[in-house]
């Protein structure tokens, strides 16, 4: 645990703190863009200092990281701003060398200040630099602890007000839910997270959402054309290798896409972040050679639970239809939007919680596709293989803003919502 002053010693310093912070505010040119906006970061030391406590305006609350190096602390602040300068309130667990930067996207960023003989304290740094996002990177400690602040002020303009904390509508079903309802679009043998700009390396995919969808799709390209999703304004891109009966494609009734908040404890929930725009995700296992070499997706019959599921194609009784359920992972590295295998960036909870390398919650993506076919599975398979090698790709283009407002409205505090994204 970080070292701990006297309680004389600690009630002065939050007292000059205090008096600093107001100081600082009052005569700041600039405003302060950071208080309650989105915090996370690469690690917390205990569920006791999470990273919104270094946003939160209060000087008695501080975030902790685990005890090594390197570290990250980051804060979403809803919108590009011109930022002008950062406040650093160390605790006396500081970093002795670090990097800020800026960030437009969450991925790409650029260095605004960088040291290696930090001194603790207070520390008011004068920069230049825009974006929505700001991180702090540190790489040496001081001390044997961790890295802990109070505060972390980014001061500027633009950004955006941070969302109100909704209350839960009376009788709201108390389920962190929101979902769309993507019909089968088209098939191509195009893979643009796998093969990107290689049209026909892959094998048969059938594709939902987006109506252009092909090998050399950008998330740009998604955001800009048509979705066929209920709600439209879901953008995004899923795709799943596609179903044969014989020689003959069979396509979904229809794809339905969750999000949910299941899978973490409600706490962590409670600290969901939005997906960010441009992630990519493949999920599930397409070179599978047997049922135990893919423990995600799994298939069932529809109003027929007797028949149980199983990683393979079941037989389902006549009147019934067959059901494909995948979980994607909801666990982020925090830092990119796809990585070499497509599935390293993300990461599926541990014991209710995220591991460390992956510390960022976000929705999980929850796939479940309904074909019209029952009875003998002799004839069946997937353009991968057999029912085993079942899995899907998930390209986000939601609109940021519409995200945010989904998992601020509906993920955070339990509420099954439906397409509009409301109770």
């Amino acid at each position: 645990m970080a070292p701990r002053r006297t309680l004389a010693a600690a009630t002065a310093a939050l007292l000059t703190t205090a008096l600093l912070v107001t100081a600082n505010r009052a005569d700041a040119a600039d405003g302060l863009l950071s208080q309650g906006r989105p915090a996370t970061a690469s690690s917390t030391e205990s569920t006791a200092f999470p990273a919104s406590n270094a946003v939160d305006g209060n000087p008695g609350t501080r975030w902790s990281s685990a005890f090594s190096d390197p570290q990250w602390l980051q804060v979403d602040l809803g919108a590009n701003a011109t930022i002008s300068s950062v406040v650093l309130d160390w605790e006396s667990a500081y970093a002795r060398a670090f990097t800020v930067k800026a960030s437009a996207n969450g991925s790409t960023w650029t260095t605004m200040h960088t040291t290696t003989n930090g001194t603790g304290g207070r520390q008011t740094l004068s920069v230049t630099g825009s974006g929505r996002y700001v991180r702090l990177e540190t790489t040496a400690r001081a001390t044997q602890w961790g890295v802990s602040l109070t505060e972390f002020g980014v001061y500027g303009s633009g950004g955006a007000a941070p969302p109100a904390t909704p209350t839960v509508p009376p009788g709201a079903v108390r389920v962190a839910e929101f979902l769309a309802d993507c019909p089968f679009s088209h098939r191509l043998p195009d893979d643009p997270i796998v093969f990107p700009n290689m049209p026909g390396a892959s094998h048969m995919h059938s594709f939902f959402g987006s109506v252009v969808t092909n090998a050399h799709s950008t998330v740009e390209d998604l955001f800009n054309a048509n979705s066929n999703c209920n709600p439209s304004i879901d953008k995004s891109s899923y795709w799943i290798p596609t179903f044969y009966n014989g020689n003959t494609p069979v396509e979904p009734t229809t794809g339905i896409f969750y999000y949910l908040g299941e899978g973490v404890r409600d706490d962590l929930i409670a600290q969901t972040q939005p997906l960010p725009f441009g992630l990519r995700i493949v999920a599930g296992n397409a070179r599978a050679t047997g049922p135990n070499d893919n423990t995600i997706s799994r298939w069932s019959c529809l109003h027929a639970g007797h028949v149980g599921s199983a990683h393979d194609f079941v037989t389902c009784p006549a009147g019934t239809m067959l059901e494909s359920y995948l979980d994607f992972p909801q666990c982020w590295n925090g830092r990119d939007l796809d990585s070499a295998d497509h599935k390293s960036h993300m990461a599926y909870p541990v014991n209710n919680a995220c591991p460390a390398s992956h510390p960022v919650v976000v929705p999980k993506l929850r796939q479940v596709m309904r074909y019209p076919v029952s009875g003998s599975t002799a004839n069946f398979r997937l353009a991968s293989g057999p029912g085993y090698t079942m899995h899907g790709d998930f390209f986000n283009a939601w609109p940021v803003e519409e995200m945010a407002r989904r998992v601020n409205n509906c993920i955070r505090i339990i509420v099954k919502c439906g397409t509009d994204g409301r109770p």
